[in-house]
Order: structure tokens, then C-alpha cells, then sequence
């Protein structure tokens, strides 16, 4: 094994998911819903298939989804573009971050990540060869310190990466915080990697921002967003990236050379998803609206430390108050004891002890099993 990848373990997910299959567990781990796509979405992709949409997609998407990518940035960010020069089709979010930070991040470049941050940031990073920077988001409402944050940039700094609204915590930029961000992309010349797949999954009175929208980052941000979570097919792997023509040329370069090309009766599917009415957006929110009160509250009635979210489809808690463990333990104790599957957030950490007591709940599931899980977790008291 190469000293590359030497230090890559299993991911938790595979891991924390294993064990709940093992134990018959309710899985409020990986975020993936346990219900299914709209059925005019999957008919969309069923059409595509019978019209013959069979063999390869154009590499860098098909036209029809570029333009309805092109057409929903528009409409619900004003933000304009290009689907010919500005648009790269991938293979799910995590494909076109890959291709993103190999299209533009050097071996020794510093890159500014937030923490805790989605497992596949740093390992992409580090097989890039960057220097890692990273910035915590601080709890109870998970923000950084602007001193911090700052002091993070230097003449040396490449990038930043964002995820808003953001996995683990369910943080939603502020205008002013994304103000902040570009101010200092401004100042030190940064390019801003920017995934946003939650885009549509906040909570009001929050709202979702792009920071590409804001004067000065017209061509010095990467757009990074999925159709997985706002049309619940995350199989799909169908994701995207938006950018100025010089960004998205790099970034279609390595795109060739990774997967060439997505699904292509895909491509139909998700165009036509994006052109939806604006009621499915609105249901959507309501929704999981929903599902987040329901389980926030079932949570506050645990000895738990739950922290509300502003947006995508988690919960964090913190289990110091309960337990000794770290996150990994207490993870996989709540599997076997409780019958109850998290992801220790530990893991999204740079430094672990950062983060070691808290862990993730997901509720992009059916309310059957949030009821199961209430069952289950009206148990909880201390651990062993």
C-alpha cells in the first residue's frame, strides 16, 4: 500500500452502517433517505430510458441538464450562466469536489477547511497534496471566530472550502459571515470551493445564500451542488459544479479522466426535476421541517445536549453530559444497547478531541422510523 492512502481507514459510515444491520439497529446514521423518489422523478428517468438515452453521456453532462442546471441557478439565485462554458455535470457532489480540487490545488498549497467537515474533504486534500488549514465551527451554534478565521489566510492560501448549509452541524452561513469569507478571498486572492448540496433543505427564518453571488466572487468560486437530497436519489450520483470558464475548463479536464461521464437517463431525470414547481420546493422545506421539530424534540427528552439545526438533514448532539465515552464508543454502545444508529462526529475533525463528544442524528427518514427510534431512545439514561 502506497504512504499515499496508508493512513485511510473504512469509512464510519460503512462502518457505523455495518454494525446496524449486525444489530438490527434504526439507522439514523448515513444520510440517505429511507423513502423514495417522487414517482414522476423516477418516471422521467424511465422515459429517458425508453427514448434510447442509453449510451454515453456528452463528458461533461448532457445539454439538457446543463441548461436546466443553468436555468435553476437563475431563478433561484439570480446568479447567470452559461450552460456551455460554466457548467460541469459529475458524478454525484463528491466527484466534482475531487475534480475541483484537483483541477486547481497544487502539492504544498494551504487550503482553509472548516471543522467539522464531510469525510471525503480531507482525504481528497491530502492526496492532493495540500497543506491543510482547518477552522472549527464552535458550539452551541457552530460558527467560527472571525480572528481565527483570518489568521487562517495567508500568502500561501489556495482555497477555502464551505459547506453551507453545512453537514454535520445544520449551520447556515450569514450574508455577513459569506461577506466576511469573501472580503478575505478578495484581500489574499483565495478561490472559494463552495459545496452547497443542502441548498434547498433550510429552515426558516434562515435562508441560503451563494456566496458566488457576491460582487467579487464572479471568478473566484466553484459552485458545488447535487440532485441526490433535493429529489431523494442519492443512487443517482448526479452532481455539478458552476464556474467561470477558466475554473470549469480544469475542472472538465480531470472530470475526463476520472469517470468520462455520468448515467445518462440520469441527466433526463434530474433536468427535468430541476424545472419543478415552485410548490415541490416549498413542500420539500415543509417537509423536513417537519421531520426536524420531531426529532429535536425527542431528543430534548434524552439527557443529551441537542442543538437545533438550520438547515440539511441532521441533528448534533453532545454526550458529555452522559457519558465518559468518546463519540466512536458511544456510537456503537447506542447501536447494541438501544438499538440506534448515529455517526460520531469525531470523525469529520482533523483533531479528533475536538470533536469527540459529539454525534449525528439524521432525520431524512419516514416518520415510521423516527417513531422507532423515539421508542427506542425514550430509554436512554447515563452509560455505563
Amino acid at each position: 500500500m502506497i504512504e499515499r492512502i496508508r493512513g485511510f481507514g473504512n469509512s464510519v459510515f460503512a462502518e457505523m452502517t455495518a454494525l446496524a444491520r449486525q444489530y438490527g439497529a434504526v439507522n439514523l446514521g448515513q444520510g440517505f433517505p429511507d423513502f423514495d423518489t417522487p414517482e414522476d422523478i423516477k418516471q422521467a428517468a424511465v422515459k429517458a430510458i425508453a427514448d434510447g438515452h442509453n449510451q454515453y453521456a456528452v463528458s461533461h453532462g448532457e445539454p439538457v441538464l446543463r441548461e436546466a442546471i443553468a436555468r435553476h441557478a437563475a431563478r433561484f439565485y439570480n446568479q447567470h450562466s452559461d450552460a456551455n462554458k460554466h457548467v460541469c455535470v459529475t458524478s454525484g457532489a463528491s466527484e466534482a469536489l475531487w475534480c475541483s480540487i484537483f483541477a486547481t490545488v497544487e502539492p504544498g498549497d494551504e487550503v482553509i477547511v472548516f471543522e467539522p467537515a464531510f469525510d471525503v474533504y480531507i482525504p481528497n486534500l491530502m492526496m492532493a497534496g495540500a497543506v491543510i488549514k482547518p477552522v472549527t465551527l464552535y458550539a452551541p451554534d457552530f460558527r467560527f471566530n472571525r480572528d481565527e478565521l483570518r489568521a487562517a489566510f495567508s500568502g500561501k492560501t489556495k482555497a477555502i472550502m464551505i459547506n453551507t448549509p453545512h453537514n454535520p452541524t445544520g449551520t447556515v452561513f450569514t450574508t455577513e459571515e459569506l461577506e466576511f469569507i469573501r472580503d478575505l478571498c478578495v484581500e489574499f486572492d483565495v478561490l472559494a470551493i463552495s459545496d452547497e448540496v443542502y441548498e434547498h433543505i433550510v429552515f426558516a427564518p434562515h435562508n441560503h445564500v451563494r456566496i458566488a453571488t457576491l460582487s467579487g466572487m464572479e471568478n473566484r468560486c466553484i459552485t458545488i451542488s447535487s440532485g441526490g437530497k433535493t429529489f431523494s436519489c442519492t443512487g443517482w450520483k448526479c452532481g455539478w459544479a458552476i464556474a467561470s470558464e477558466e475554473l470549469i475548463i480544469a475542472i472538465r479536464r480531470v472530470h475526463q479522466f476520472t469517470v468520462f461521464a455520468g448515467a445518462t437517463p440520469f441527466h433526463y431525470a434530474i433536468a427535468y426535476a430541476l424545472d419543478k414547481e415552485q410548490e415541490f420546493y416549498h413542500q420539500l422545506t415543509a417537509q423536513y421541517t417537519k421531520r426536524r421539530d420531531y426529532l429535536y424534540t425527542v431528543l430534548q427528552q434524552t439527557p443529551l445536549t441537542v442543538f437545533n439545526p438550520e438547515g440539511a438533514y441532521f441533528i448534533t448532539a453532545d454526550i458529555s453530559g452522559i457519558s465518559a465515552m468518546d463519540g466512536v464508543e458511544f456510537s456503537k454502545w447506542l447501536i447494541k444497547e438501544h438499538g440506534v444508529a448515529v455517526i460520531p462526529s469525531q470523525k469529520f475533525y482533523c483533531n479528533e478531541e475536538r470533536g469527540k463528544q459529539f454525534i449525528r442524528f439524521c432525520f431524512c427518514k419516514q416518520d415510521e422510523t423516527l417513531q422507532l427510534a423515539a421508542q427506542r431512545l425514550s430509554q436512554l439514561t447515563t452509560t455505563p
